[in-house]
């Protein structure tokens, strides 16, 4: 690791510990992930990792979560929320992210005052900043804290310093949400989820990492990084076979290959 990423992660570490008691918003990336770990390293179990599990996350992702912070060695507490029982969310519009994690920040603000907690850190970092993340918005106005963004640290940097730590998931692919995948103004309901989470699984299965299958109607969109998507199209006719027995029509291959916006 080098000087300069020693250097924010004793200033975050010096941050923690001063605060004494803190809550993570934790999802089992790398960005919650160094923050639950360098908070852990400042103060012990005094941090407290929360998982929202919710219809959006997927089974897997829950399991890795778990998983990471067993490695971390942070204590880890699971709660159930459902972002469904909001009619604003479930309507799906641009902002939906907001709804969100004014929702997470519903469930974890009590928490936090109740058991002590002097701050609620998530893993916001710089890269993000630049993008439209209506869910930023309510989590400042939730006053969660950005450690990330306050070491300035973009997410090549996160990964940098993930990879300096020994964390092992410190390559782990991005993964919005699986509302994620349904185009705006498109109702969001549990089977659409569960289908999307049904398709991805069939790709990760075949040695996908990195995959988001976006649901269009009757037409699920696959998409992949490029350097992966000779590969996938030597399965092509396999998968929509499978796709099909979920309900999906047709089934495409996006060629420009995975984007991370929603």
């Amino acid at each position: 690791m080098d000087d300069a990423l020693r250097h924010r992660y004793e200033t975050i570490r010096r941050a923690a510990a001063l605060k004494g008691r803190v809550l993570v918003a934790y999802s089992g990336g790398v960005d919650s992930g160094l923050v639950a770990r360098i908070t852990h390293d400042a103060i012990g179990d005094r941090a407290l990792a929360v998982l929202a599990d919710s219809e959006s996350l997927s089974r897997r992702e829950v399991e890795d979560a778990t998983t990471h912070a067993s490695e971390i060695g942070i204590p880890l507490r699971i709660i159930t929320t459902c972002e469904l029982a909001s009619d604003a969310y479930r309507k799906n519009p641009t902002n939906r992210c907001y709804f969100c994690r004014e929702g997470l920040a519903d469930e974890l603000v009590p928490i936090a005052r109740r058991e002590g907690f002097a701050a609620i850190a998530d893993g916001i970092n710089v890269s993000d900043l630049g993008d439209f993340r209506p869910g930023i918005r309510a989590m400042d106005e939730a006053g969660f804290w950005h450690p990330l963004v306050d070491a300035r640290l973009a997410k090549s940097d996160v990964r940098a310093l993930a990879r300096g730590l020994g964390l092992a998931f410190w390559d782990k692919p991005s993964n919005a949400c699986l509302s994620s995948r349904i185009p705006h103004g498109t109702p969001i309901t549990v089977e659409l989820l569960r289908q999307v989470e049904a398709a991805e699984g069939i790709l990760r299965e075949r040695g996908f990492r990195q995959v988001r299958v976006r649901h269009r109607g009757g037409t699920a969109r696959i998409e992949v990084p490029p350097e992966d998507i000779p590969r996938l199209r030597t399965m092509e006719a396999e998968v929509a076979d499978l796709f099909r027995s979920m309900g999906y029509r047709e089934t495409e291959v996006d060629p420009n290959g995975y984007r991370s916006t929603g």
